[in-house]
């Protein structure tokens, strides 16, 4: 599968941005989906994923409340709304996909691009 994420800009924290990743291909609902971010001189960090079927969400603590993960099964895209951003939210977003839900929690199979958000203070 191949992903393209879009989305991402410069924002002033207390706002929102909406990420977005289309996948290719006709198996789309074959794949959990998931969001990491990465900023520079750090791992790769699990940011939240989303089951095949879209019945099951999971976040890291420091997005819980802020951010949300949902698909499109019919348009092969998965989302991400991030709403109240803060200055440490900036960071590269790549968009996974991974057959296996459970590995979406450290690591994927499948990675987008990236796509930059910066929240200036």
């Amino acid at each position: 599968v191949q992903l393209q994420a879009s989305g991402g800009g410069l924002v002033q924290a207390g706002g929102s941005l909406r990420l977005s990743c289309a996948a290719s291909g006709r198996t789309f609902t074959s794949y959990a989906m998931g969001w990491f971010r990465q900023v520079p001189g750090k791992d790769r960090e699990f940011v939240a994923r989303i089951s095949w079927g879209g019945g099951n969400a999971f976040y890291a603590e420091s997005v819980k409340g802020r951010f949300t993960i949902s698909r499109d099964n019919a348009k092969n895209t998965v989302y991400l709304q991030m709403n109240s951003l803060k200055p440490e939210d900036t960071a590269v977003y790549y968009c996974a996909a991974d057959r296996d839900f459970n590995n979406l929690r450290y690591t994927s199979t499948y990675w987008g691009q990236g796509t930059q958000v910066t929240v200036s203070s």
